[in-house]
């Protein structure tokens, strides 16, 4: 699952008129509704706002609109746009102010498709990998080091607290979980304890 980096924006000028891509993280199609509804509230100036988005765990809830632009010409491409990237959580909006020069229906599905391809590569994305938080908990005298031996293998804790016994929490990817007991059994001489929490997801960026 992959969803863009941040929100947003995006500007290009093609033949006087200026496309602004406004894109944003969404959870659920509720949200991407009205993110759309205030982004078109903020800018009713515009000649357009034509819209798509796409929501849900596999990407499975999509919709677009080309707020009066020649049908197929807005939306269409748009979405496509973020379904060929693999994004879902992702609503984009492409606000157009007319320049007075017409791009017939080949250059406006250029254009919008263009304004949020150029979006998403300037946010950037990211792939949602699974997750499950595990707390090694260990004493104060040997904390130091296994949360040094933590940083130096690259498995950056998401929270440390401090009490009776020092408490890691570390995002472990779920096919290394087994792997990831082990090693801190090893580094620790078995005096570090581990248990399972929650599951989740990282955050990894996508070249």
């Amino acid at each position: 699952m992959r969803m863009i980096r941040s929100a947003g924006s995006h500007e290009l000028e093609i033949r006087k008129s200026r496309f602004v891509c406004t894109l944003a993280r969404v959870r659920t199609e509720a949200e991407a509704v009205e993110f759309i509804a205030a982004h078109r509230r903020a800018h009713r100036d515009a000649t357009h706002n034509c819209t798509a988005y796409v929501v849900g765990e596999r990407g499975e809830f999509t919709r677009s609109s080309d707020d009066g632009e020649p049908a197929g010409t807005a939306g269409a491409p748009m979405l496509e746009v973020l379904v060929r990237r693999g994004l879902t959580g992702t609503v984009a909006v492409v606000t157009r102010y007319f320049g007075g020069v017409k791009l017939g229906a080949g250059g406006l599905v250029r254009a919008y498709g263009q304004a949020v391809s150029e979006a998403v590569a300037a946010v950037g994305v990211v792939e949602l990998r699974p997750v499950v938080t595990v707390t090694v908990r260990a004493d104060h005298a040997l904390a130091g080091r296994l949360l040094g031996d933590l940083h130096g293998s690259g498995r950056q804790p998401s929270e440390v607290r401090y009490g009776a016994l020092v408490e890691a929490d570390v995002p472990v990817p779920e096919e290394g979980l087994a792997g990831f007991e082990a090693w801190v059994a090893e580094v620790s001489g078995g005096r570090a304890r581990t248990g399972r929490g929650a599951r989740g997801h990282v955050e990894v960026p996508v070249p």
